[in-house]
């Protein structure tokens, strides 16, 4: 299996900034030629010719597939946009921005490995990068990619180190179904036609609603400050790194919140995960500044994709199923019916559920039988809090274990 790890970066701050600063001028000078050929004669620069002029413009002292990798930046975004339109976001913008830093990437070709230590090339004739393997990292297959990210919150530089760590999924713990309902009050509830779990996170919502009031208040502070002053730009920096620091802890979250849905899967022996498509939830729908706001700060999406791969390790493969209605349909009787509040009461015959508990069942049934109704409401509920609060209030469980890290000074930062 393919993951990425996160190392501290210990290389002088000086030659971190070097080198994204070199990446951010080959892709700023990469998207400035296609523009202008794009303005002047009317033609849409391809990746061979704008990979030839950027090679004869100059080198920089990077690796030269690490030069390739700035340079495909910026056709691999094209690439993006085109797809996004083609499937129906036609608001999708091409990439335009300058960046005057960027980070570089290493592909395995200028990535070696020398004992317990990682050599990055920087080019012929310059010195190379030696990054100390953590333990965790010894017994990896092959090292694919390095990158160098700068971390706003830190404001320190990281090493994402993607490797294949030889591992196979398991094999599935069985064959049983099991249904997904993501909601933005509880984050989900994961279950099958017997036994359903409610997966509570509360900190998830307060998060983003006080990210939203802190984001609030500083905007209106910025709005009082001349733009370009001194006073305006420490604002702005502060903006920054509350957001990333916000997005921090909402990842964090969202990784304890699909572990503890998978978790739950394997108790039930499941073999495939079947999730509500909420994707489209708030295309072109207005309901006021209040509930588009909440929808906006609901990350379903990020919450999918942790699903998916985390279920995949485990052997299980997951499925999207549309629930249009699940959470208005009956499960004993068919009938439909909006509900208010959290809890549903069949106003035919008078059955009574979690809302949530009632949209998961639904899913499920949409899924084995084509519509919701045709299976009853599990008659165990339980609820389930994704972290241990005791851990919570020292610091975030990330559900890896604890790592060790080396307190003595890294000695060569460059250079062997």
């Amino acid at each position: 299996m393919i993951r990425t790890h996160t190392i501290r970066c210990r290389i002088p701050r000086e030659i971190a900034d070097l080198l994204n600063l070199a990446s951010g001028r080959i892709y700023t000078g990469i998207l400035v030629a296609h523009y202008r050929v794009r303005r002047r004669k009317d033609l849409w620069l391809s990746e061979a010719s704008g990979t030839r002029w950027s090679d004869w413009r100059g080198t920089a002292p990077m690796h030269a597939h690490s030069i390739d990798a700035a340079q495909q930046g910026f056709y691999k975004a094209c690439v993006t946009t085109w797809a996004l339109r083609k499937a129906g976001f036609p608001e999708a913008n091409f990439p335009h921005r300058r960046k005057k830093f960027r980070t570089t990437i290493w592909k395995s070709t200028g990535i070696t490995r020398k004992g317990d230590t990682l050599v990055l090339s920087t080019g012929k004739g310059n010195a190379k990068i030696a990054i100390p393997l953590p333990a965790e990292l010894r017994d990896v297959l092959r090292f694919l990619e390095v990158r160098l990210v700068y971390d706003r919150v830190g404001r320190r530089y990281a090493w994402h180190i993607v490797i294949e760590n030889g591992r196979k999924p398991k094999d599935a713990p069985g064959d049983n179904v099991v249904s997904v309902d993501l909601g933005e009050i509880h984050p989900a509830v994961v279950g099958d036609q017997h036994e359903a779990t409610i997966i509570t996170c509360r900190q998830r919502r307060s998060e983003s609603q006080g990210h939203a009031k802190r984001m609030a208040n500083l905007q209106r502070a910025l709005s009082r400050k001349v733009k370009g002053s001194k006073g305006y730009m420490r604002l702005v920096r502060a903006k920054v790194r509350m957001k990333a620091k916000h997005d921090r802890v909402m990842r964090d979250l969202e990784h304890k919140i699909s572990r503890a849905i998978v978790d739950t899967a394997v108790a039930q022996q499941a073999g495939t995960i079947v999730i509500g498509d909420v994707r489209d939830i708030a295309d072109g729908v207005d309901k006021g500044a209040k509930h588009n706001q909440k929808m906006s700060q609901w990350n379903h999406g990020k919450i999918r994709q942790y699903v998916k791969y985390k279920a995949e390790a485990e052997g299980i493969k997951v499925e999207l199923e549309d629930e249009k209605h699940t959470t208005q349909t009956c499960p004993s009787c068919g009938h439909r019916h909006k509900p208010r509040g959290r809890q549903y009461q069949c106003p035919s015959c008078g059955f009574q559920a979690h809302r949530d508990v009632v949209g998961q069942v639904n899913i499920l049934s949409k899924y084995k039988y084509g519509e919701p109704g045709q299976i009853p409401a599990p008659s165990v509920v339980k609820y389930r809090i994704p972290h241990n609060l005791r851990v919570m209030r020292r610091c975030p469980d990330t559900g890896r274990g604890a790592i060790p890290v080396a307190r003595e000074p890294f000695r060569e930062a460059v250079g062997l």
